[in-house]
């Protein structure tokens, strides 16, 4: 029943317990959330002091790395040493890099901080998911886990805000994007300590530390390969060539070593479990479209619409209300009704239709359809994220529950980098294409640099018929990106489509094997 808890660690959390327990881990995880993207609006302003344009790219690739290819340590980890140590040492981690980032005086310092922010918020993201498979029981988890989606939505918003308000403000500046989160991180380590008791369980066990090496390194090649190629070096080059044929064989050894292993970081188990197979395939695609959505729908707001950066996250806001209203309230209906896969079903169609409604936006489309467009965005990625990591921890068995958390989040992570990789590619293609043509139509010359036009506000200063032709080209090149988002998101419907509705447990057992069906108990005793 609510309210009386859920017995996994041999003690019982009552609702006002698991609501301390995860204010601490939402403060925690809007923290970092908030700090990967408070520093997309201060960007321009880090490079006009340290330099480097070149190595822009880094500054939003490095912590995205980091966090996608440590996510699954950090889960075996807390396995080993505890979900309560494992967390507050990911906010130690977490916040190190954050003073660094601030402290940097080059951008190979700030790249190198960056990339230990990504750990940390890679610990955070993860054992967040953890801690609240362990204290509430699946029948009950739906009406907390859709805060933890309303949290990524809210910083989302939150983080370009707060960034452009604090370059701009008086006496502050860009290196303040890294320390305001210190002290909400602290708070957050402070609630923890006073709120989560999670009994140690000591386990003779050792750590494989060679399935580590070839999970790790395998996944930071293929992420090295998505995220510099076509930037730094050709899709057709020996380095694609090479950093792909490292990532096969890692990922290869990964294999074997994991099959040898006392205790694997991702045991081999969970990839014949029908469950965690399509809820990764489907977070995935999830992925893909959650980033490559979010990443490349302002660029559409502050170059073809001209809208500065805080007015480009205002015009975003109703995505969030749509994300934090769907996260809640599908939360709330699985506890009650206990059925949970038409949500993520809904809202992958709604992904794919946000998608195609997206791709529709041209030079002139007014705020409102922006508005209602990404709005349905929001609802789609609401109703699917947090339920499809509540499918993967009920169907786990218990000594799978941290592995099996962390694949999940580890593959939409790694569907989100595959998503800025592919679409970023996409959008300079068709970018540099459109432009082109539209220029030799036009009998006019392509400028120096092709699709490097600079700043919007420089895009903006363009004479005509330039600006038109940049503003045009960049539309067209939208929706593009945008359409290919549509099939992408039908895959991860028909993997959702795969997926057997098992009923949602309230004890600490494995889910039933059979799936619901009409007539069936909403859930096992």
């Amino acid at each position: 029943m609510p309210g009386q808890g859920w017995r996994v660690t041999e003690r019982s959390y009552s609702h006002r317990e698991i609501l301390k327990i995860l204010s601490g881990l939402l403060l925690a995880l809007l923290t970092s959330m908030i700090s990967t993207s408070v520093v997309g609006t201060a960007l321009p302003t880090i490079v006009g002091d340290l330099g480097g344009q070149d190595q822009l790219s880094w500054v939003a690739s490095a912590p995205l790395l980091t966090m996608t290819v440590s996510t699954p340590l950090w889960g075996k980890l807390s396995d080993l040493f505890g979900r309560k140590f494992m967390f507050q040492l990911s906010l130690v981690v977490f916040v190190l890099g954050s003073m660094a980032a601030g402290l940097a005086q080059n951008m190979a310092e700030l790249i190198s901080a960056r990339a230990v922010q990504g750990l940390g918020v890679g610990g955070l993201s993860a054992l967040t998911q953890v801690i609240l498979g362990d204290i509430v029981e699946p029948r009950q988890r739906g009406r907390y886990s859709g805060y933890t989606g309303a949290v990524f939505g809210v910083s989302t918003i939150a983080g370009p805000l707060l960034g452009g308000f604090i370059v701009d403000a008086d006496g502050l500046g860009w290196r303040w994007c890294f320390y305001v989160c210190v002290p909400l991180a602290a708070i957050a380590f402070i609630v923890i300590q006073k709120v989560l008791r999670l009994p140690r369980v000591r386990r003779d066990a050792r750590i494989d530390w060679l399935g580590a090496f070839a999970i790790t390194g395998g996944a930071s090649a293929l992420m090295l390969v998505l995220t510099l190629g076509g930037k730094q070096f050709a899709w057709n080059s020996p380095w694609t060539y090479g950093l792909g044929a490292l990532s096969a064989a890692l990922l290869a050894l990964s294999i074997v070593a994991e099959r040898r292993a006392g205790e694997p970081i991702l045991p081999p188990r969970l990839f014949g479990d029908r469950t965690f197979v399509f809820t990764a395939l489907a977070s995935l695609f999830v992925g893909v479209t959650l980033f490559g959505g979010l990443i490349f729908l302002p660029q559409y707001l502050q170059i073809v619409k001209g809208m500065s950066p805080t007015m480009s996250g205002l015009t975003t806001v109703p995505m969030v209300v749509g994300l934090f209203l769907a996260s809640v309230g599908s939360g709330r209906i699985v506890t009650v009704t206990g059925r949970w896969k038409v949500f993520p079903l809904v809202g992958m169609l709604l992904v794919a239709l946000a998608m195609f409604l997206l791709s529709r936006l041209h030079v002139s489309s007014s705020r409102l359809i922006v508005g209602v467009d990404v709005a349905v965005l929001g609802v789609g990625l609401g109703l699917s994220m947090q339920i499809l990591i509540l499918a993967a921890q009920n169907g786990a068995k218990r000594a799978d529950m941290a592995a099996t958390t962390a694949g999940v989040t580890f593959f939409r992570s790694l569907g989100g980098a595959m998503g800025v990789a592919a679409f970023g590619a996409i959008l300079t293609g068709r970018l540099n294409g459109e432009m082109a043509g539209m220029l030799r139509a036009a009998h006019a010359e392509v400028p120096a640099g092709g699709a490097r036009l600079g700043s919007p506000e420089a895009i903006q200063r363009l004479p005509e018929p330039l600006h038109g032709i940049v503003l045009e080209s960049f539309a067209r090149a939208m929706e593009t990106v945008f359409m290919v988002g549509v099939p992408i998101a039908l895959l991860g419907f028909l993997a959702v489509l795969a997926l057997r509705e098992l009923p949602l447990r309230s004890g600490a057992g494995p889910a039933a094997a059979r799936p619901l069906t009409e007539g069936d108990p909403a859930s096992v005793p």
